[in-house]
């Protein structure tokens, strides 16, 4: 009998070439897939629902795998954290039917992308966020927002290399907020008025790239470089050359996956 594992992970992406398996370079997927192949004693393929790029993170990814060996769901967590390197742990597993697929049974992706808005950078958040120095205009970010809300060809926030055959998605949810008195604990020391910016993505399935390039866009008219009413006509245009640089990886994460019934 196959079983069908579904597993809930988080991880670094510092190290990682990315999610998927490439020809000698360290992935998030190639190491899963060696260390439950070692567990399980077979070839075991690991499918998972979103393709994060090199240095990206995950706080809520997800993945499932099929295996004949069963054990406990318990067992599995401690099987895997115990073979896994510290930047990637497993949060749990499940045993789902034989029909469920991490990416394509997925309803929807919910992606975060933080900013640290400040004179000084840090050490500790070098990693997981984008240091932008300049203050940035939040509330004309939020008008920008309005006109990338909805569905659209997001061709103007594709990478050149962006294999979908279809430009147009549907973005249900894009929010910015910033930072409370929580984060301004352990920021209070970087400077005068630092600010943690943090976007919030959620749409069923997005290009390559969009949510880096539509953060650097909107940066853009944070910074007064662009109006928010230009990126409506960004969008018009369908064309990449026309939109702002691309946000860096280290400050974007995967942090949730929506499903009907799991």
């Amino acid at each position: 009998m196959i079983f069908n594992v579904r597993l809930l992970l988080e991880y670094d992406g510092t190290n990682f070439h990315g999610w998927q398996r490439q020809a000698n370079l360290p992935t998030i997927q190639a190491t899963l897939e060696d260390v439950l192949s070692r567990i399980t004693k077979q070839t075991i393929k690991v499918a998972g629902a979103g393709r994060t790029d090199a240095g990206v993170h995950a706080a809520g990814q997800v993945a499932n795998f099929k295996s004949a060996l069963k054990l406990a769901e318990p067992s599995w967590v401690k099987a895997i954290n115990s073979l896994l390197p510290q930047d990637i742990r497993i949060k749990s597993t499940e045993y789902v039917p034989t029909e469920f697929h991490a990416r394509y049974s997925a309803k929807s992706k919910v992606y975060q992308y933080l900013i640290l808005n400040s004179e000084q950078s840090s050490p500790f958040l070098r990693n997981y966020v984008w240091h932008i120095k300049q203050p940035l205009g939040i509330s004309f970010m939020k008008e920008a927002t309005e006109y990338l809300i909805g569905t659209h060809d997001f061709s103007s926030f594709r990478a050149s290399a962006c294999g979908a055959k279809s430009p147009v998605r549907t973005l249900d949810r894009l929010e910015i907020v910033t930072d409370g008195d929580t984060s301004r604990i352990f920021l209070k020391n970087m400077g005068s008025a630092p600010r943690l910016i943090v976007f919030t993505f959620e749409a069923r399935s997005y290009l390559q790239h969009m949510v880096r390039n539509i953060v650097g866009t909107l940066a853009e008219v944070g910074r007064g470089k662009l109006h928010s009413s230009d990126v409506r006509d960004i969008l018009e245009k369908k064309d990449r050359r026309h939109a702002g640089p691309i946000a860096s990886p280290q400050g974007l994460f995967l942090v949730e996956i929506k499903y009907d019934y799991i």
